[in-house]
């Protein structure tokens, strides 16, 4: 839910809360208008507690000035919120300081006009200041300096599950290095050693043993498609020649179109738009794969056809390599070179497409970003943040976290129960007199505290002292008592019209 909604309906209940009071006095009646002025005031502190707490625990006091308690419980919650925000205990504590001796010189003043004893308002303050003011401060306190520890124990979290999954990729990447750096020092020898003495018994036998020619040159071919795949596998590995500075560049794609028309290739370049010298390393490497790919494809399977290297730069790289029909059979393969380039480039955010078009031939088609947004096979998802301070193992324990959450709760409790105990009162309360009943009060005799302990709290009238009792069993008729400053019965008038 939106803040500034949850803060409304708060304010809206503590202020329909508050005006209760107007059709079900608890204590002493007041005017009707320090009623509303009093449920004004309670509802304008939930939102003064968001923006100015400080403010907010101070402003509460003045409520204790107006007898209207349905007005002064909910202010708890005020004084929980506005704790929970201060982040110095030294200025919350100052700040529940000065609103404890605001509250009782509002509470005194109160008293003073009710003609309330000594004992009833140093009950009422201590009950005000407890309950309604230190309890939901201390709780919120707890709770406000808890929160932030929790985020910063989260923003370790992150920083944590960064480093591992960094740390993972840097030893996966040594790792392949590694392996790769093995293959390359024995493997590669190894191979150009059979590649070497291939050629040479080619030679040999076409003189000596021209029936052993077939058989000698399968070897050599062997050999060179098995160092052929050495650098593919090398290049996974991240070791090949395509991590070069210039790869996938203009003159890097130029070069292996020239090795490849110096090998016998029919081939020739066409390239469209802005050179790649200063694009992401991840799309020239793409380029440089499939370009190098698609033309080994075309000198194993079609080395007569003539062949169509194209490169387009614009908001997209679109890369194609097409060959037109070979006269010579077209060879079987395995397919996993097409794969291995698909997965690169699927990789970095492109698309990939590798068959026979319509007119014959095989075509190699690759649309790929201008601006990748995959990260490079590395396991991670961004930069890792600077680590957030440490702190201590005491800070966060279960006992802590678990009382401070009660804490909160017993907070509420009071103020809510206060509430809801006054709202009762105030609804159920007796405020009506019979006729045989008013008939037995006598002048100077009866005093308010026996009305008031029978009957409930009158309703103002329009002198000072007087109140006013619903007559029991009419429906439009009250009886009126006023009361002196010694709260004897002075006046009774009865059967007034509503």
């Amino acid at each position: 839910m939106n803040v500034k909604v949850r803060d409304g309906l708060w304010a809206a209940g503590a202020l329909l809360l508050a005006l209760v009071t107007l059709f079900a006095p608890l204590g002493r009646p007041v005017h009707w208008w320090l009623v509303v002025a009093s449920a004004v005031w309670a509802a304008a502190l939930v939102p003064i507690s968001a923006r100015w707490p400080r403010w907010a625990i101070v402003l509460t006091a003045p409520l204790n000035g107006v007898n209207n308690l349905l007005a002064i419980a909910p202010t708890s919650l005020v004084v929980f919120r506005a704790a929970r925000s201060i982040r110095s205990q030294g200025q919350l504590w100052a700040l529940v300081g000065v609103t404890v001796v605001l509250q009782a010189a509002f509470g005194g003043l109160h008293a003073w006009r009710a003609g309330d004893s000594l004992f009833e308002y140093l009950l009422g303050t201590m009950f005000s200041v407890v309950f309604l003011l230190i309890f939901p401060a201390v709780s919120g306190a707890l709770v406000g300096r808890r929160k932030p520890l929790t985020q910063v124990l989260m923003e370790r979290n992150d920083y944590l599950e960064h480093a591992r999954a960094l740390t993972a990729s840097t030893a996966r990447s040594a790792t392949r290095a590694h392996i790769a750096s093995e293959m390359h020092d024995m493997l590669s020898h190894r191979l150009r050693q059979l590649t070497t003495h291939a050629d040479a018994l080619e030679q040999s036998a076409a003189e000596h043993a021209p029936e052993l020619r077939e058989q000698v040159e399968l070897i050599r071919k062997t050999s060179a498609v098995a160092m052929e795949e050495l650098r593919e596998i090398l290049g996974v590995l991240g070791t090949s020649s395509e991590h070069d500075e210039d790869a996938g560049t203009r003159a890097d794609v130029e070069r292996l179109v020239a090795a490849s028309s110096a090998a016998g290739l029919s081939v020739y370049l066409d390239w469209s738009g802005a050179d790649l010298a200063d694009a992401d390393a991840r799309l020239r490497r793409a380029v440089h794969r499939v370009v190098r790919e698609a033309l080994t494809n075309v000198h194993k399977h079609a080395p007569s056809a003539r062949t169509r290297v194209a490169v387009t730069v614009a908001d997209r790289v679109r890369v194609e390599v097409a060959n037109g029909p070979s006269a010579a059979p077209r060879g079987a393969g395995t397919r996993r070179g097409l794969i291995g380039l698909e997965e690169r480039v699927e990789l970095i955010g492109g698309s990939f497409l590798a068959g026979v078009p319509a007119g014959g031939g095989f075509r190699v088609l690759a649309d790929l970003p201008s601006h990748p947004v995959v990260q490079e096979e590395t396991g991670t998802t961004g930069a890792v943040a600077e680590a957030p301070p440490p702190i201590t193992a005491e800070v966060l324990t279960m006992p802590r976290v678990v009382g401070s959450g009660c804490l909160a709760t017993l907070s509420l409790v009071p103020a809510l129960g206060t509430a809801f105990v006054l709202l009762l009162v105030a609804v159920f309360s007796r405020s009506e007199i019979s006729p045989e009943e008013f008939e037995k009060f006598e002048k100077s005799v009866t005093h308010e505290e026996d009305v008031t302990e029978k009957f409930g709290f009158g309703v103002p009238s329009d002198h000072t002292g007087c109140y006013r009792y619903h007559v029991e069993g009419s429906d439009d008729r009250d009886f009126e008592v006023c009361f002196d400053r010694n709260s004897a019965l002075m006046t009774a008038k009865r059967e007034l019209a509503r």
